[in-house]
């Protein structure tokens, strides 16, 4: 009926909330290759490279699949990276704190989508730990 949403597809709030992620990641992607370039400190490098890596794969994986499954895809992906995240934190020293570390990177992951959201750009330092 008119005016009701689609069961075989994404409603169209799934469809901004995907349109949104896309516009954030590809905004992050290229501030960080724009960054990326003068990085002297090698892990600090690596590890960007490797949260670029992850999210160009997510952002390629969505795009990848059929319309209506983009969204729910979407859905899945921080399950997988907090998994990813518990597993890694979970072969490190207490004394290094790695639960807290996690959940400050989650919260400035937050953060960075808020300030992409209102500006088009990160306006964010990083959040790198020393």
């Amino acid at each position: 009926m008119c005016g009701e949403d689609d069961d075989d597809g994404p409603s169209r709030f799934e469809e901004m909330l995907y349109t949104r992620f896309l516009a954030a990641a590809r905004a992050l992607l290229a501030q960080q290759e724009a960054r990326g370039a003068g990085r002297n400190d090698e892990v600090i490098a690596t590890i960007d490279k490797l949260f670029t890596d992850a999210l160009s794969r997510a952002v390629k994986d969505t795009e990848g699949a059929e319309a209506d499954q983009q969204y729910p895809l979407l859905s899945m992906q921080p399950l997988v990276f907090a998994r990813l995240a518990g597993f890694l934190a979970g072969h490190l020293s207490l004394q290094e704190d790695p639960l807290r570390k996690v959940m400050e990177a989650m919260m400035h992951g937050y953060a960075e989508a808020e300030n992409i959201d209102r500006s088009g750009h990160d306006h964010g330092e990083g959040w790198h730990s020393h």
